[in-house]
């Protein structure tokens, strides 16, 4: 195995300590060929809908005609979008900051398949669980440490392996039928939602122990490749629309930033055998041919000596659709509910932190911004949405006026905001 933990929003060289999702991307070398399974530490994601997936980046990233962060196009996207709110409440707590990558969760996210022999399939949802135990940073943790050190959690891993800590994770999966399950108010495919860990249990299944640091970063670290397409026999997709549009694009992407033949790179070969009929294009290391197979034919079915596709092992999985297929959101979205649900199970101190953080980047934002975020904060909790609100008012009533924020307004809109929010409580 193979593993490259990351932040995500900004380049190679961000701050550790940024608040940020952090990737978790695993690579299995199996007997079958490999095996990626690319996640974050979070468990949900900010989407459901993956045409969604370059906006949102690009609300997320620097202003492209400036390069400067402002909270206010990421926010101003979030607030347009309200099935992030969940994503938002986990973001801006303290576990929008793992302590480091040892003590770090991670999560393929998506909701994917396990297929048997006989082609039958089941809903799997992958996690990887730190035996070292979790542990996250509050804001002002995380900046002391990033006056000093920008890389400390690539540091920390890195002695760890080294003095001989290795740090270990089991994996863990949750396990549900391939039905629609209306018993659920969600859809258990919508990445935005969790699966109760007390109605369907972690499922240890195996373990990683990291324990050899890379010989050269560059060769292995930043060329290593992933992509959710990248599986073999007994794994399949499922019906999650953010995994099949991220399926159709990772493997473009890396082709693009890597190059035509980053599969060649030892990092990303399997370490079996393959032989497979692609050809050319730059940087070609060697040509993917079986030894009985005539170098004249790289097609197939061929009578001239070609490759011969390998048998299935077992039946071919057969999804079943009787309906139309269209372009449509879920019935069950429940944006909020869950969200709601993990604000209550914080501890007081996580809950202090969250509103905190959320003042601090709203109190930049357009008042109808700002607005429609504590709407849906009260429509999560009454108790979530009044406590931005209230601290939104006294943080903009101490600064003043500051161009075109004013606290009346916003005042004004949280009163509106906590309405709202107790007319949907029983959402």
């Amino acid at each position: 195995m193979f593993v490259r933990f990351s932040t995500v929003v900004h380049g190679g060289h961000s701050p550790e300590t940024f608040r940020d999702p952090r990737g978790f991307a695993t690579k299995f070398y199996t007997e079958e060929g490999n095996w990626d399974l690319v996640g974050n530490n979070l468990k949900i994601f900010f989407i459901r809908d993956p045409l969604k997936f370059p906006d949102m980046v690009h609300s997320f990233r620097p202003d492209p005609v400036n390069n400067l962060q402002n909270p206010e196009r990421m926010f101003d996207f979030l607030s347009l979008s309200p099935e992030a709110t969940h994503m938002v409440t986990f973001l801006f707590s303290p576990w929008g900051i793992p302590a480091n990558y040892r003590q770090m969760q991670g999560s393929g996210v998506n909701t994917y398949k396990w297929v048997n022999s006989e082609g039958e399939a089941v809903l799997v949802k992958y996690h990887w669980e730190p035996k070292q135990g979790i542990r996250n940073l509050t804001q002002s943790e995380a900046d002391e440490i990033q006056a000093k050190n920008t890389s400390h959690a690539t540091q920390d891993l890195y002695e760890a392996i080294e003095k001989g800590d290795f740090p270990e994770w089991e994996l863990c999966v949750q396990i549900l039928s391939d039905e629609e399950h209306p018993e659920l108010d969600f859809d258990p495919l919508d990445p935005t939602k969790l699966w109760d860990h007390e109605k369907f249990p972690f499922l240890p299944v195996g373990r990683m122990v990291l324990n050899k640091n890379p010989e050269n970063y560059f060769a292995e670290v930043e060329q290593a490749a992933f992509g959710t397409g990248v599986l073999v026999d007994g794994l399949d997709f499922s019906d999650d629309k953010l995994l099949q549009g991220r399926t159709f694009s990772y493997s473009d992407t890396q082709r693009y930033r890597v190059g035509s033949n980053y599969l060649q790179l030892p990092i990303n070969a399997p370490k079996t055998r393959v032989a497979t009929n692609q050809r050319d294009g730059q940087m070609t290391f060697f040509v993917d041919r079986a030894p009985e197979q005539s170098p004249h034919v790289d097609y197939e079915p061929a009578s001239l000596g070609g490759l011969v596709e390998a048998s299935p092992i077992g039946k071919e999985h057969e999804p079943h659709y009787n309906d139309r297929l269209v372009r449509q959101k879920l019935e069950r979205t429940n944006d909020f509910g869950q969200a709601g649900d993990t604000y209550r199970k914080f501890s007081p101190e996580e809950q202090d932190e969250l509103v905190r953080n959320l003042v601090d980047v709203l109190k930049i934002c357009k008042p109808d911004i700002s607005e429609r975020m504590i709407g849906y904060f009260s429509q999560a909790d009454p108790e979530y949405g009044r406590r931005v609100a209230e601290g939104l008012a006294q943080a903009l009533a101490t600064q003043g006026p500051t161009g075109h924020i004013g606290s009346a307004a916003l005042q004004e809109g949280a009163v509106r905001a906590e309405q709202s929010g107790q007319q949907s409580d029983g959402y």
